[in-house]
């Protein structure tokens, strides 16, 4: 049976393993896919060991994603953009093959899971980290007409949109409304919200948030106040892990069934 496996550290709380058996029941593929407790010193030859033992395909989450692209043979657009890696795929001729998949899972949520065209929009991203850099690509290729990454030190910020030709600015300097506004951040999970005017938000803008919880994250719930719509970024998760599968498996499966099933599950368990 196919190996495969999620690296990081921490790793016990990983959604991974329960999504990808989801997908290979549901698309009838047989595999198992396990968790790997990632060691700082020894990471890169866990890797090796994997694959040299049979493994077929690794995802790679915090803190590793940037040494995971270190050791790529071949690397894909996405993952040359983001300047890391959170899938790695070994070739039939002993190459090892690096993707993010991170991006394009958030915006196939935007698009298809919540019926939201990112063409020719004014688009606000909060933070200017490795989680955004690792969505710019995939959002440009949507065709905005705007890019806007604002982030508390605007330096950050600055760096980004000039690696990506699109613009930036400190919160304070934000003016006027957009009509879609991406958090990126991680304030939600500590409940903290950047220092964001209710000017931003207009008639018609729609807020994402990276990260999601079992109630609105404070970015959500600051949006709604607004009377804005928004989602929360589990389509995300299930969103980058389905690309993944079907980067190893060559079959797309349906995310929205699983987004739905684990909010049930969330609502039901609390967590």
């Amino acid at each position: 049976m196919d190996q495969y496996a999620v690296v990081g550290n921490p790793i016990a709380h990983s959604k991974s393993p329960s999504i990808h058996a989801y997908f290979a029941t549901q698309t009838q593929q047989s595999l198992t896919y396990s968790t790997l407790l990632g060691d700082e010193v020894e990471f890169e030859q866990q890797v090796r060991d994997f694959f040299q033992q049979g493994g077929k395909g690794l995802n790679i989450t915090v803190p590793f994603k940037e040494r995971a692209y270190a050791m790529c043979d071949i690397l894909s657009q996405r993952a040359k953009q983001a300047g890391a890696v959170n899938t790695l795929l070994m070739g039939k001729n002993g190459d090892l093959f690096g993707d993010n998949t991170d991006g394009i899972g958030m915006v196939r949520d935007i698009i298809d899971n919540h019926q939201v065209s990112l063409k020719d929009k004014r688009v606000l991203i909060l933070g200017a980290g490795g989680a955004v850099r690792g969505v710019l690509e995939p959002i440009l290729s949507e065709q905005p007409e705007s890019v806007t990454i604002a982030n508390r030190t605007v330096e950050k910020a600055q760096a980004l949109a000039d690696h990506f030709d699109c613009l930036a600015s400190s919160f304070d300097a934000l003016e006027g409304s957009f009509d879609i506004i991406i958090n990126g951040t991680s304030a939600s999970l500590s409940g903290n919200l950047p220092p964001l005017k209710d000017e931003l938000i207009g008639d018609q803008t729609w807020c994402y948030d990276m990260m999601y919880g079992v109630e609105r994250t404070i970015f959500l719930q600051w949006a709604h106040e607004r009377g804005a719509d928004g989602a929360d970024g589990l389509g995300m998760l299930v969103g980058q892990a389905a690309e993944a599968f079907y980067l190893w498996r060559q079959v797309r499966p349906d995310s929205a069934s699983l987004v739905a099933h684990m909010r049930r599950q969330m609502l039901t368990n609390g967590q």
